[in-house]
């Protein structure tokens, strides 16, 4: 039995009792690419991770390897003592070591489900670690640069699963649902060969299965749709200010149009107006009749018409209704000085009439013959 791409099982056998033990490799050193959101840099689009030698094969992380257990698939949570029984399968042994770029590792599957499965071909094997990630850049002993440091590895356990992908899955930091960060492709022989790794992605609800890369775009095409939406509603929200405000500036509009042809006076207003006008200037020539009336509103020319009768301290310091009120009496006087009626008031009242001079013009011409017929007396008499 042999598993493919980045684990290699190589010695396999089977033993006695039916468990079937194999060699893997499992992890290697070098530099490997991960979305950024999956290792908290959502603002990078992929970070380069380096995995030092120093890391992979320290005493620690080795002795990590050991006795670790196998289990089919990935759990959503790290494998301990309280669900060791229901997860394991089998386990790493004791003797993990180095193999060049990559961590050796001598393997026992002990589950006869566990070992069918293999035979029927879920071949891979998945490192599932956990570590932590230094975001100090640099750049390697062969000069490729990288973003970050996994340090203090520490395996969990390996899965046996479908296809691996990009050899290894690694867990950053301790928090919980599905297993961790896995790279993503680059152009070393490990992640060539998984570069179709398939992932599971929820668009809208529905669940599409598809690679890291198509991952990443529909991840970039759900913030571009994210971004285009809040664009959208900002400029709804703009659009509706702006309207508002039209609509502010129509009714001020309007209201400012009203007012001014509120303030036209009719021709029957206009007439009324010009009536009132005389009636107080003939009344102020009544009191006064050299009082000046042109250009004063109507309470000046009532002001100036008692000022002009009664002196100026007669107005001095007085209210407007008092003024209108000593305004009347004295137009009532003038009224009663005059014969009792007002000129202005009996014509209004009246209507214009016709002077009838024809008993005048007879009394004079009858005075005329009289005093004609009547001269020869006189003259005699003298």
């Amino acid at each position: 039995m042999q598993f493919t791409d980045a684990v290699t099982v190589a010695g396999t056998r089977r033993t006695a009792d039916g468990y079937l033990v194999a060699t893997a490799r499992a992890v290697r050193t070098g530099i490997q690419l991960y979305a950024g959101h999956e290792v908290g840099k959502p603002d990078q689009e992929v970070v380069r991770v380096y995995r030092a030698a120093d890391q992979v094969f320290s005493t620690e992380s080795l002795q990590s390897f050991s006795h670790a257990p196998i289990t089919v698939d990935h759990p959503d949570e790290e494998v301990s003592a309280e669900n060791w029984k229901a997860l394991s399968v089998g386990e790493v042994s004791t003797a993990a070591k180095q193999d060049g770029q990559w961590v050796m590792l001598p393997l026992i599957l002990k589950d006869a489900a566990a070992i069918k499965s293999v035979m029927d071909g879920k071949r891979e094997l998945s490192a599932g670690y956990t570590c932590d990630l230094d975001f100090t850049p640099g750049v390697t002993a062969d000069g490729e640069p990288y973003d970050a440091q996994q340090r203090g590895i520490r395996i969990n356990h390996l899965a046996l699963v479908d296809r691996a992908r990009a050899g290894s899955k690694a867990r950053i930091g301790d928090d919980g649902g599905p297993w961790g960060a896995a790279p993503i492709s680059t152009t070393d022989k490990e992640t060539i060969t998984m570069s179709d790794a398939l992932r599971t992605v929820v668009v809208d609800g529905l669940s599409v299965t598809t690679t890291d890369q198509g991952a990443q775009a529909i991840s970039k095409l759900l913030k571009d749709l994210e971004s285009s939406a809040a664009k959208l509603v900002d400029a709804q929200t703009r659009y509706q200010a702006a309207l508002a405000a039209k609509d502010a500036d129509l009714a001020k509009a309007h209201a400012e149009r009203d007012a001014a042809n509120a303030k036209v006076l009719s021709d029957a207003d206009l007439d009324k107006r010009v009536a009132a006008r005389a009636d107080l200037i003939t009344k102020a020539k009544a009191i006064a009749k050299d009082v000046k009336t042109d250009g004063l509103s109507d309470s000046a020319i009532r002001k100036a018409a008692v000022t002009a009768a009664l002196g100026d301290a007669a107005v001095r310091d007085k209210a407007d209704a008092y003024i209108d009120a000593r305004f009347d009496i004295l137009v009532e006087d003038a009224a009663k000085k005059s014969g009792g009626a007002d000129p202005f008031r009996q014509v209004v009242q009246n209507g214009l009439q016709t002077a009838d001079n024809t008993n005048g013009a007879a009394a004079a011409h009858n005075a005329m013959v009289r005093d004609m017929s009547s001269a020869w007396m006189m003259k005699k008499e003298a």
